[in-house]
């Protein structure tokens, strides 16, 4: 039953009857929960209201300047919808693995997917045959879609096809043939199907396949669409994430349905990144905390034309407000975006930022408008169609504004569950559908999210709690501080203490005792490091996000050396 809007507080969207924070936007539209529509459908139905028909939809920078146009898009997604189907048997309800660097198929392939009801299972390329073998367990997929250089690591006996031969362009060689768009192929494909199975990052344990719906993406599309601001040209988009994560899975989609001009990248590297900007005029590109860093300390940066660039949005991990402010300095005619925790591509102003996760898609809240920008620190309001409680771990009871808690989620974006993994999903999505995201938050009075940390990655020191996240950004604040991380250290006296992994700039002779001083000019005394480790790099997801799991199982082997 919908709550009146007279017992909602109108600035902070707080209900106090039933603990709950309503969105401050205005609704999203969306199509009928009960119309059959595919996220392809859908997708291409905001294409039609403005058919880019000249426009490039997708560029390989790292292969020669690849492109497909709009027009190949539009034609051979149909087409190898319908050859998925009489060819290779694959039906609604199935599920097709993927294992690829980002290439010009991709986009093809997974829309093509999408259109018939085959639920996309990307993987990352550079996953091991034992990870791919717990993934094919969780998943069973009918198929598996990859490029030649990893089908090795595929299980035996799987139907494949490769993506780099003959075979698979003979599958789209009749949309090519010029004429009108073939139309999609016929068949119901409702919004509560599954459309992908994206493996969340497991961080904090063993990977998990989130499921999310057609239903999921339209939802978040359709508030894409609705927040984005009027431009006069179309977007050009670097791709510097990766499209099987939920970050770069759901920047696709969206960029497709905006008329985008997207730049993908077989991998990623920094100078290889500067010279896209360059070169195709990037407007805008998503990057992890890491990369910013670079921007502004690698001598690279000159040599190259960057003025292009409009915006730049941070994700996978926190930006430090040092950071953000050195960058703006150093680029004033660029606007810092940030999604906090998993995914990117919230629209911001100045040091904005966002917050999201696989389980609900990506988008839960941002910042819009410069005014909105100046309440540093946060991560925004909650996107239509969307609520939020604060719901203490002890109790269970819903908190006030301004009261820490576990931040709980609801609303059309929400994941389905995992696949394969009925106790989890039980674990995480309550009877009704609320979903807990394991994130310590807080809403204030105007109806702003502020992420504290993970609630599992707290460091315990003496009863008191402490942020690892807090102690990142001030160690990235550090002029020879080229990245770093913050994990528990088990310590008889105080139950656990912050430990820092430390990655210094080439030539700096940086002590930890100097990294510990630094810390404790900016911090509670419950909060110092207490140890530090220097190692080469800080072992991350491919969506950014620190291993903490695994840097803490080094740090108390004694092999932090190794990593």
């Amino acid at each position: 039953m919908e709550e009146p809007a007279s017992a909602i507080d109108p600035r902070s969207g707080f209900s106090a009857a039933t603990k709950t924070f309503h969105s401050l936007r205005p609704p999203a539209p969306l199509p009928p929960s009960t119309q059959s529509l595919s996220l392809t459908s859908y997708v291409f139905s905001l294409l039609s209201s403005f058919p880019p028909t000249q426009g490039t939809a997708f560029i390989n920078a790292t292969r020669g300047g690849a492109s497909l146009s709009y027009v190949e898009l539009l034609s051979q997604v149909p087409t190898l919808a319908s050859s998925l189907h009489s060819c290779l048997g694959l039906a609604k309800g199935d599920v097709a693995f993927v294992l690829s660097p980002p290439g010009l198929e991709i986009p093809v392939l997974y829309l093509a997917l999408l259109a018939i009801g085959v639920a996309v299972c990307p993987s990352n390329p550079i996953s091991t045959p034992q990870e791919i073998s717990h993934q094919f367990q969780l998943t069973k997929p009918a198929v598996a879609f990859a490029a030649s250089a990893e089908a090795h690591k595929l299980p035996r006996g799987v139907k494949t096809v490769l993506l780099d031969t003959p075979q698979f362009r003979s599958l789209i060689a009749h949309g090519e043939s010029g004429g009108a768009p073939p139309p999609l192929p016929a068949g119901e494909v409702r919004q509560s199907d599954p459309a992908a199975v994206l493996y969340s990052s497991g961080t904090t344990g063993r990977v998990k396949a989130v499921v999310l719906s057609h239903r999921n993406f339209i939802s978040l599309i359709a508030y894409y669409k609705e927040t984005r601001p009027p431009r006069e040209t179309p977007s050009v988009v670097l791709f510097t994430v990766p499209v099987f994560h939920v970050f770069g899975f759901t920047m696709l989609l969206r960029m497709t349905a905006l008329g985008a001009t997207s730049i993908v990248m077989d991998r990623f590297d920094f100078a290889g990144m500067l010279r896209a900007v360059e070169r195709y005029r990037v407007t805008s590109m998503r990057v992890s905390p890491p990369v910013l860093v670079a921007m502004l300390k690698s001598d690279l940066v000159a040599k190259h034309d960057l003025s292009s660039l409009e915006v730049v949005g941070s994700g996978g991990a926190p930006l430090g407000r040092e950071v953000a402010e050195r960058f703006t300095a150093r680029f004033p005619h660029i606007d810092i975006t940030q999604a906090s925790r998993l995914t990117g591509g919230l629209r911001g102003r100045r040091n904005g930022q966002g917050y999201g996760l696989t389980e609900s898609g990506g988008g839960v809240t941002a910042i819009i408008g410069p005014e909105e920008g100046r309440v540093y620190g946060s991560a925004g309001r909650l996107a239509p169609n969307l609520e939020g409680k604060i719901v203490d771990p002890s109790t269970g009871q819903g908190l006030l504004p301004g009261q820490q808690g576990e931040l709980w989620l609801r609303g059309p974006t929400i994941m389905l569950g995992y696949l394969g993994d009925p106790e989890a999903t039980a674990a995480t999505l309550d009877s009704e559908g609320w979903l807990k995201t394991g994130d310590l938050c807080y809403f204030n009075e105007d109806g702003f999210l502020f992420i504290v940390d993970r609630l599992k990655e707290l460091i315990k020191y003496k009863g008191y709690q402490v942020p690892p996240a807090e102690l990142e950004r001030v160690l990235l604040s550090h002029p020879v501080i080229a990245d770093a991380a913050v994990v528990p250290y088990p310590d008889e006296e105080a139950g656990q203490i912050p430990l820092a992994f430390i990655v210094r700039r080439p030539g700096s002779s940086l002590s930890g005792d100097q990294v510990i001083e630094f810390v404790a000019k900016h911090v509670a005394p419950y909060k110092k490091v207490r140890r530090v480790a220097f190692i080469d790099s800080i072992p991350k997801s491919a969506a950014g996000k620190i291993l903490r799991r695994e840097m803490m199982n080094h740090a108390i082997s004694g092999s932090a050396s190794k990593l």
